[in-house]
């Protein structure tokens, strides 16, 4: 008997997919990205540079001070270029030094005093839940691989999708539009938002009078031993019409948007165009009406971000990534020890007072994946050059 339908569906999924392993405190953080074609130039300072904007804002916490996060290339690459072959890539947990008792990976009998067993769950963590899925007594053994360090080779392989993307002229940015309470006064054109790394660092938002308050805000929260949350925008510039499906509910681009970017941690809501104010308007005044022009189609508004029926229009879309306060408080909230089922205060880790601005960059790369498996799936080749052709072909035909 061959392979079940849903077997075959499955594989046929994976045209590009990727992997990720590590503990936070571990001694490094490896991926394996599959499914790029031969072809593609990539260097180590691209992905590093990519890296960089993960790896410090304003909001940042003292880990930012130890990690120095450089990509090593394992496999994939070679004189520069992808083989189609699977891309290894590697980064070290600078840390690791500081850990090593803890983190042993060897099979020695220690007392939980000498190991740091912890047993006081955080609230808003998935401490509690994956400590009662896994059977674990020590709830590090949950916080080490559910920690947002994770998301530093997603960053690097996002680098790589993006640098496909760009083969087609498809440009991926976000930037900060609220932090706490403070937020921007206005909706930003995709041109605005790009480089914004290069202009704000710090809080990545294009508004100087709310960037500053952005800023006090989050030294407010840092002196009360509080975190914020806050909502990022990502964007994906020059798509093409026609990627995902209306056909399968899984081959949905909008569907497929937003899980990627709620896997984020402490990522809550993802709306997708105007999708939460639009709920309070008609339809004659929110639909994007089509015209045709400079011998295309077009939408004279963008309220649906770029999707309709699943489908990609030829709009930019665009996203808002809702992220809540950071769970890790220093002032411990109340919670219960899971060895004596006693009330108590949450252990307290290492933590940032608020990632929003950072994780900007995190936001970009999963959009960046999803869209690039799309674009692979309906052009898809062994060679970028045969997928360029693909590529071309179609865009003709569209005229």
């Amino acid at each position: 008997m061959g392979p079940s339908k849903n077997k075959i569906r499955a594989l046929n999924n994976y045209m590009l997919r990727f992997l990720t392993a590590g503990e936070s405190h571990g001694p490094i953080q490896v991926a394996i990205l599959e499914g790029i074609p031969a072809g593609l130039s990539i260097s180590k300072e691209e992905i590093d540079f990519e890296l960089k904007k993960r790896a410090w804002d304003f909001g940042r916490g003292e880990r930012g001070k130890i990690e120095k996060d450089q990509v090593e290339i394992l496999s994939g690459i070679r004189f520069g270029k992808t083989l189609g072959s699977p891309i290894a890539l590697l980064v070290k947990n600078l840390d690791f030094k500081n850990w090593q008792k803890e983190m042993k990976i060897e099979d020695e009998s220690k007392t939980d005093k000498e190991i740091g067993t912890i047993t006081k769950p955080r609230p808003g963590h998935a401490d509690l839940a994956g400590a009662l899925k896994y059977g674990f007594q020590d709830i590090r053994n949950v916080i080490e691989r559910a920690s947002a360090r994770e998301t530093v080779m997603r960053v690097a392989l996002g680098a790589i999708v993006k640098k496909l993307l760009k083969e087609f002229d498809i440009l991926i940015a976000s930037h900060t539009i609220r932090i706490g309470k403070i937020k921007i006064s206005k909706k930003y054109k995709f041109e605005e938002m790009a480089n914004i790394y290069q202009r704000d660092p710090e809080i990545r938002c294009l508004d100087p009078k709310a960037r500053e308050k952005m800023k006090k805000e989050i030294l407010n929260a840092k002196k009360n031993k509080n975190t914020l949350g806050g909502i990022v925008e990502v964007a994906a510039h020059n798509v093409p019409p026609g990627l995902g499906s209306y056909v399968h509910w899984d081959k949905r681009m909008d569907g497929r948007i937003a899980q990627a970017l709620m896997s984020i941690p402490s990522v809550k809501a993802v709306e997708i165009g105007n999708g939460i104010e639009i709920v309070l308007k008609t339809g004659k005044e929110v639909q994007d009406v089509i015209i045709f022009k400079k011998n295309k189609f077009s939408r004279l508004t963008n309220n649906l971000g770029g999707i309709e029926g699943g489908v990609t229009n030829g709009g930019d879309i665009i996203c808002r990534v809702f992220h809540k306060p950071l769970s890790t408080v220093l002032a411990s909230l109340p919670t219960v020890d899971v060895k004596t089922k006693k009330p108590a205060l949450a252990s307290v880790e290492r933590s940032d007072v608020c990632v929003v601005a950072r994780a900007g960059v995190i936001s970009e790369a999963m959009l960046a994946f999803v869209l690039a498996e799309a674009l692979l799936e309906k052009f898809g080749g062994d060679n970028l050059l045969d997928i360029k052709k693909n590529f071309q072909f179609y865009l003709q035909r569209l005229k």
